[in-house]
């Protein structure tokens, strides 16, 4: 059997960096408690480890209240802008670990929607980053991810829209929605904000899965980055497999093939892409 490796599986350079932030952190300072606002990253099995090691996970607004003393860390997703002013009200020590290309599209937002115009957020409305962008645009804000929701999109043909877009997402589909959009009569200025590695590892996972017998994606279930390739993926091959971890592979269904392409979102550390690759290599 041919195992081929996306390059661009695994870690990215602002999930990397949020991980490391939070063990630097608890290196650095081992007699405080340390609270991530959110998951840090969308990957249980880092979760687990950091939890394991004394962090606590905030998971609503809630709880972030009850802290009285420690260190706070934003999530690499990013915060709502009035979730960033209350931390910083509070007599706790915040370390932001928001993705810088997150922080960007924040600067964006809140600019544009201080000129004026109507904010366009491609993305899926749940994700914590989207939740994120829109804290820090004007109430004059749209997020759409399908055609289906262009109904939302404001009547006054003539308004000036600036359209920003969820960091991971589907860059085809971003580029569909936009033309669409600016069919419709208005102003548009558009900023593609889907980040260069986003771009290049859903180009590099649908280039193998189209030369190979069956696909791999490793990602947690949460991870939005990771639904996009498995989407992507299983177009281009009608065998593609979406794991969290080795445990969810089940390798008979490997038995026949001559090819496996093996790929990873932004949030799966490299420890378990090795170990699916290598258990993969070992029984074929």
């Amino acid at each position: 059997m041919k195992i081929i490796k996306a390059k661009t599986a695994g870690f990215c350079f602002g999930v990397r960096r949020a991980v490391d932030t939070v063990y630097e952190q608890l290196a650095e300072n081992s007699g405080q408690k340390i609270y991530t606002y959110g998951p840090i990253i969308h990957n249980e099995e880092v979760i687990k480890d950091m939890e394991k090691r004394g962090v606590t996970v905030l998971r609503s607004e809630e709880e972030l209240e009850a802290v009285t003393e420690g260190i706070v860390i934003i999530r690499s997703h990013g915060v709502e802008k009035r979730i960033y002013e209350k931390l910083n009200s509070r007599q706790i020590t915040v370390v932001d670990a928001t993705c810088p290309f997150v922080k960007k599209i924040h600067t964006i937002v809140e600019r544009e929607s201080e000129k004026g115009k109507h904010i366009i957020i491609i993305g899926d409305p749940e994700h914590p980053e989207v939740k994120g962008i829109r804290g820090w645009a004007g109430k004059d804000t749209t997020v759409i991810q399908s055609v289906s929701d262009m109904e939302k999109l404001p009547v006054e043909k003539k308004k000036k829209i600036c359209i920003v877009a969820q960091t991971t997402f589907n860059y085809n589909k971003f580029k569909d929605l936009v033309e669409i959009i600016s069919e419709k009569s208005y102003d548009v200025s558009v900023l593609n904000t889907i980040c260069n590695a986003t771009k290049e590892r859903q180009t590099e996972a649908r280039s193998i899965a189209e030369a190979v017998d069956a696909m791999i994606v490793i990602g947690d279930k949460h991870s939005s980055n990771t639904q996009k390739l498995f989407e992507i993926c299983n177009r281009a091959c009608k065998d593609t497999y979406y794991i969290q971890t080795l445990d969810d592979l089940d390798l008979n269904q490997l038995g026949s093939v001559e090819t496996v392409g093996i790929t990873a979102g932004a949030s799966t550390p490299n420890n378990i892409i090795e170990e699916v690759q290598n258990n993969v290599r070992i029984i074929f």
